[in-house]
């Protein structure tokens, strides 16, 4: 049992967002500790070590909220009315909008992120980011279904070992124009920390900010295509203008070329053909190598252009990124343990680095371009394809500690702590993610401008965008390093200037946002985000009639604002659920928590309660249960009665895959992130074989049909 806080210590955390209790249910109220509110005060830069301390902090935050005119973001929903301010008589206002043009006028401004200037009359001034944003992001023109898939799984016969944006642009073209697909769902696509072995988890990246380019599809690079006339043995022949190309040169560079097809074919067959899992890490150092060879032909002038544009768009962000990745290949893909002075990106010895390695930061600079090329143009091909929504792309909750965005944004991090989740039903141990969190306050101060960069990068290229965890706009549970996950407490986030970015650049794009809101949620979250427009995510096992009987929720009752769908990557796929392999699976791996006699029984009666529901709907004939595939479409016409604008299939639901991508709890235990999709019999399936298969098209035969026409 915790100690009762001192009130103190508790009015200083509440002014500073941090929680003094939490709610793992709703007749149930945990204390948190005075350590973890006095470590998350720490890492917000309060001494709140010693009762003096907490005293001195304690007045200097009330002090600094009473003289304050403005707080560091404010918030005007378009469309609202007046901007209320709260400001003394006789104040002076004065924005300067982000397009340069100075207003005293604060009640007709643009969409957009503004700077606002206060002269109260007793010679108080003050600075604040206006962010003015419709009060609604985008939604579909209409209601569709679409495709969820970890696209490193989708190998094709061209793939180089994993599934790349060449083959996710093959499966956006034939799911619009074949299908009817509406969209493609993805994993994160964000930059990985480099290494060997490379953590395979999507969600730990290095950047956010930018993509990786193991996803790159090397053919689709036109300098890859020309390298044979670039190869490194370059040489001048008699006749020839220095620098010019001899017929030896060229030949060695296309039988470079060809060593290279013939090993990107040993990858892709030891997966395909081999059940070897998919290795990461001998992808990257395949591709990294020929696009070393690329980087030596010169760009096109139109390309060579487009390459400046994006580099003077992205500015000292993409320099930073580069920087970090070129300083891993020298000293480790861990900042924190190279030399002192090349921890701070903004030290002249890191200037003077970044200068000496300038060849590898243009290179770097290169693969970001390169993979940004690539995702628009899979983007344009599900547009081109009839795809209403198109790319749905995934954003993860946070960043590797040891990566580039936390080097290069290490000011707005939170130090020594990190994000998970408190004790509830599911995990009474809670759960520590390894990620460090950004600082409220520090976001707030800066008009949250690393996620609206990072919001405005994503969006370049993405139809939707879904949010992993998306109550961490609203709060993340903090853990201090060293400390068990039940050691933590809650900061909160200003989750309106947040939405409002989030609405802004959504509108910007055109884009759908759709937040990841499983298991226990804040109240009033759900209510908020659906209120500005963003989507809920509704998994069918998981929808039971919680306040009332129990049972499956009926599809009438399903809320309609969602991505509805029968599993994610984190969970069974729906052949396994129906045929109670999941549970095997976990005991087989040591993970049930009760006899497995109780857990086959629970399981199976989860399952027969659905199915009889999808029987008296009349959407499962008595003579088909058993059948696998009829009872899986039966699952998804199920999906298509409810209201829900958005209906994801899981990819490997379509050939009856029976192990999930990821299997939470486990490490090496089991292959996370590293499966391609396969068959019931665990077969690899190609994306060739997808795409002609009579039972893929059967079941999106049913989706087309069933579909309602609702707008």
């Amino acid at each position: 049992m915790n100690e009762a806080l001192d009130p103190g210590l508790r009015r200083l955390a509440e002014l500073h967002g941090v929680a003094t209790s939490y709610s793992p249910a709703p007749d149930r109220t945990v204390a948190a500790s005075a350590g973890a509110v006095t470590a998350a005060l720490g890492a917000l830069g309060v001494d709140a070590s010693t009762p003096d301390a907490v005293r001195t902090a304690l007045a200097d935050r009330e002090r600094e909220l009473a003289e304050r005119l403005l707080p560091p973001t404010v918030v005007h929903w378009a469309g609202t009315g007046e901007i209320a301010l709260g400001l003394p008589a006789g104040t002076r206002l004065e924005v300067r909008t982000e397009d340069g043009e100075s207003r005293s006028d604060v009640e007709d401004l643009p969409l957009g992120v503004h700077l606002l200037t206060a002269a109260a009359p007793d010679g108080r001034t003050a600075r604040a980011h206006l962010v003015v944003a419709p009060e609604r992001l985008p939604t579909p023109a209409t209601r569709s279904y679409g495709i969820l898939v970890q696209l490193y799984s989708l190998l094709s016969r061209r793939s180089w070992g994993m599934g790349d944006l060449g083959d996710l642009a093959e499966l956006a073209d034939w799911a619009g124009r074949t299908a009817g697909a509406g969209f493609v769902q993805v994993n994160p696509l964000h930059a990985a920390v480099p290494g060997a072995p490379t953590d395979p988890s999507p969600y730990r990246p290095s950047s956010r900010r930018f993509p990786d380019p193991v996803h790159l599809r090397p053919e689709a690079v036109p300098e890859y295509a020309e390298y044979a006339e670039y190869a490194e043995d370059t040489a001048t022949g008699p006749g020839t203008a220095t620098g010019a190309v001899t017929g030896r040169a060229a030949v060695t560079g296309r039988a470079v070329r060809a060593a290279v097809t013939d090993r990107a074919e040993a990858l892709r067959s030891a997966v395909l053909d081999q059940g070897a899992l998919i290795d990461r890490d001998a992808v990257w150092e395949l591709k990294r190598e020929a696009l070393e060879k690329a980087a030596a032909a010169p760009l096109a002038p139109g390309r060579q252009a487009a390459y400046d544009a994006f580099r003077a768009a992205e500015g000292q962000a993409l320099e930073d990124h580069a920087t970090w990745y070129a300083l891993a290949e020298r000293h480790g893909s861990d900042w924190h343990r190279w030399p002192a002075e090349l921890r701070d990106p903004r030290s002249p010895e890191t200037a003077r680095a970044r200068a000496e390695l300038a060849d590898r930061v243009g290179f770097h600079s290169r693969l970001a371009w390169l993979t940004v090329t690539q995702l628009t143009a899979a983007q344009r091909a599900a547009r081109e394809a009839g795809m209403p929504v198109g790319i749905v792309h995934d954003l993860a909750v946070g960043v590797h500690p040891a990566g580039a965005d936390a080097w290069a944004q290490q000011d707005h991090f939170a130090a020594g702590m990190s994000v998970g989740a408190p004790p509830d039903a599911f995990n009474a141990r809670g759960q520590d993610w390894g990620l460090p969190p950004w600082r409220p306050d520090r976001l707030a101060a800066s008009g949250h401008a690393p996620f609206r960069e990072l919001l405005r990068a994503l969006f370049r290229y993405a139809g939707a965008l879904r949010i992993d965890h998306v109550m961490g706009l609203f709060r993340l549970w903090w853990v201090p390093q060293g400390s068990p996950p039940t050691e933590g407490t809650y900061v909160r986030y200003d989750a309106e200037a947040m939405l409002a970015l989030l609405a802004l650049e959504a509108t910007r794009a055109g884009a759908v946002v759709i937040g990841e809101d499983l298991g226990t949620v804040e109240p009033g979250v759900r209510e908020t985000l659906e209120r500005h427009g963003v989507f809920g995510t509704s998994v069918l096992w998981f929808e039971r009639d919680w306040d009332g009987d129990g049972r499956p929720l009926p599809p009438a009752r399903w809320r309609a604002d969602c991505l509805a769908t029968a599993t994610t990557h984190d969970l069974p796929p729906t052949a396994a659920r129906l045929t109670g392999e999941h549970v095997e699976l976990r005991d087989r791996l040591g993970l049930l928590t009760r006899p497995l006699a109780e857990e086959r029984a629970e399981a199976a009666a989860d399952t027969a309660e659905w199915l009889a529901l999808l029987t008296r709907l009349g959407l499962l004939a008595a003579a088909d249960t058993g059948d696998e595939e009829a009872e899986i479409r039966a699952v998804h016409r199920f999906l298509l009665r409810t209201p829900a604008r958005m209906i994801g299939v899981w990819l490997p639901d379509t050939v009856g895959d029976r192990r999930p991508q990821n299997l939470p709890g486990t490490w090496d235990q089991y292959p996370n992130w590293r499966l391609p999709i396969a068959d019931a019999k665990g077969r690899p399936v190609t994306l060739e074989e997808l795409t002609a298969s009579e039972r893929v098209r059967a079941l999106f035969r049913t989706l087309h049909t069933d579909r309602p026409s609702t707008a």
